[in-house]
C-alpha cells in the first residue's frame, strides 16, 4: 500500500538571499548605481533605494543603508529578498516505492519540483527536506539527503525519481543524461553502438490540433514561468520522440498520444 507525506504550506515563505562578490571592474561603484544598473530588471532605482533603506543588504556582513557607500573589489553583497505568499500549489506527495537508495514519487500536477521564479518554498524538493529533517536518524544515515534527480514540468503529473544518497544521484543523473546528447547529425550510426538505456521517459499528453511537422525543442516566455517553456521552436535544439496515438477525440478536436523520449 502507498503511503503520503507532506506539510502544509505555510502562509508566507523565508524570503531568499541573492550573493554577489565586486568586480576588480566594479569598485569605487556606489551601492545603489550597482544594484540599479546590475539587477534594473528586479527593480527601477527607487525601488533599490527602498531595499537599501530598508536594511535588506548587507557588505562584507554589515547591514548597509547608505545607497552612496562605496563599493570595494573582492567585497560580499547579500540582498535579502522579503518574505511573500506563493502562487498555491499542493502539497501532498505519494511515495510509490522507497529503499536506502532511492524514492520514488507521483508528483502531482501543480506543483513545481525544484525552487524557481515565484515558488522558492513550494517545491517537491522542500517537502523532502521537511521529511528527511522530521526522520531521527543515527548518525550512519545523516548522509541521506533526498533529491529530485530529473524534473517534471510543474504542470506535469507522474513519476520522479530521487536519490538518498551521493552515490545513487551520480548514477542516476548518468542513466538520464545517456542517449541525450546523440539527437541530431548522424544518429543511427551512433545508436547503433550504443546500448538500451538504462531509464526510459514515456509521457501520455493531450493534444490540441493535428502535429504537421517536426520542429527543434526550445524555449518561449510564458506568463509566470521565469525561464519559460519548452515547445517546438524553429531556433531550438534536435529532439527525437516516438509518439503513438490512443484516443482521437474527433469531436472534441484532440488526440490523446504516448510519447517516449528517445
Amino acid at each position: 500500500m502507498s503511503t503520503t507525506f507532506g506539510v502544509p504550506w505555510p502562509e508566507f515563505n523565508d524570503g531568499i538571499t541573492y550573493t554577489d562578490v565586486v568586480s576588480a571592474s566594479d569598485s569605487e561603484l556606489a551601492l545603489i548605481d550597482y544594484y540599479s544598473s546590475k539587477h534594473k530588471n528586479s527593480a527601477p532605482l527607487q525601488g533599490w533605494m527602498q531595499r537599501i533603506s530598508n536594511g535588506q543588504i548587507k557588505v562584507d556582513g554589515t547591514v548597509v543603508t547608505e545607497p552612496k557607500t562605496i563599493l570595494r573589489a573582492g567585497s560580499k553583497l547579500v540582498y535579502h529578498r522579503l518574505p511573500w505568499a506563493e502562487p498555491d500549489a499542493p502539497y501532498l506527495l505519494e511515495i510509490l516505492y522507497e529503499d536506502d537508495d532511492v524514492i520514488a514519487l507521483n508528483k502531482p500536477s501543480g506543483l513545481q519540483v525544484l525552487p524557481g521564479g515565484l515558488f522558492q518554498q513550494r517545491t517537491v524538493l522542500t517537502q523532502l527536506q521537511w521529511r528527511d529533517k522530521k526522520k531521527h536518524c543515527s548518525s550512519a544515515c545523516q548522509e541521506s539527503h533526498p533529491v529530485p534527480v530529473h524534473r517534471l514540468g510543474r504542470g506535469t503529473s507522474g513519476i520522479l525519481l530521487c536519490a538518498k544518497t551521493k552515490l545513487a544521484k551520480t548514477r542516476l543523473a548518468a542513466y538520464f543524461a545517456d542517449g541525450t546528447s546523440v539527437v541530431g547529425g548522424n544518429r543511427d550510426a551512433d545508436m547503433k553502438s550504443r546500448t538500451v538505456r538504462k531509464i526510459s521517459k514515456i509521457y501520455r499528453a493531450l493534444v490540441n490540433g493535428i502535429l504537421e511537422k517536426d520542429e527543434p525543442i526550445g524555449t518561449v516566455q510564458y506568463p509566470g514561468v521565469a525561464k519559460g517553456l519548452y515547445v517546438a521552436s524553429a531556433s531550438g535544439k534536435p529532439a527525437l520522440s516516438k509518439v503513438a496515438v490512443l484516443e482521437r477525440n474527433v469531436q472534441g478536436g484532440h488526440t490523446t498520444v504516448r510519447n517516449e523520449e528517445t
